[in-house]
């Protein structure tokens, strides 16, 4: 019966482990999502602030900024995929993380249910261990 409790105990530690390996894993997921979405923010306002002042320009300027605008077009357009990919991944990291606390809680439950169980057992056995006996010299009065 110990045996039972103490293998229990085991498997609640290691779901608890797995919750928490879990739990990091969608931390860093999100973490990379919110990296890329403030580098294409970055790569917007970079973008934006390409504007040619008023006045003379000459077109040499116009072309270095009209080719450092499309690079960072298709900067911010690549990074794109790679958000809707981390943001999949957000998501299955979440689902695993949750999956894993559940089977934490179970285990958890388990070994609830088995260490109740044990002592149970331990006061069923102790009581039965103290079981007044009758006297033989008593019985044997009797006959």
């Amino acid at each position: 019966m110990k045996s039972v409790v103490a293998r229990r105990a085991r498997i609640t530690r290691v779901r608890s482990v797995q919750h928490l390996l879990a739990a990091s894993a969608a931390a860093q997921a999100e973490a990379q999502l919110d990296t890329l979405e403030s580098n294409q923010a970055k790569l917007a306002m970079l973008r934006d602030s390409l504007s040619v002042p008023a006045g003379m320009t000459s077109g040499a300027v116009l072309q270095n900024r009209g080719q450092l605008a499309q690079r960072l077009d298709t900067a911010r357009n690549g990074l794109a995929d790679a958000i809707v990919s981390a943001k999949a991944q957000v998501e299955a990291k979440g689902a695993e993380r949750l999956e894993a606390r559940q089977r934490q809680e179970s285990a958890a439950k388990l070994d609830q249910r088995a260490a109740q169980a044990l002592a149970e057992w331990t006061e069923a056995r102790l009581a039965a261990s103290f079981r007044p006996r009758s006297n033989r010299s008593s019985e044997q009065k009797d006959n």
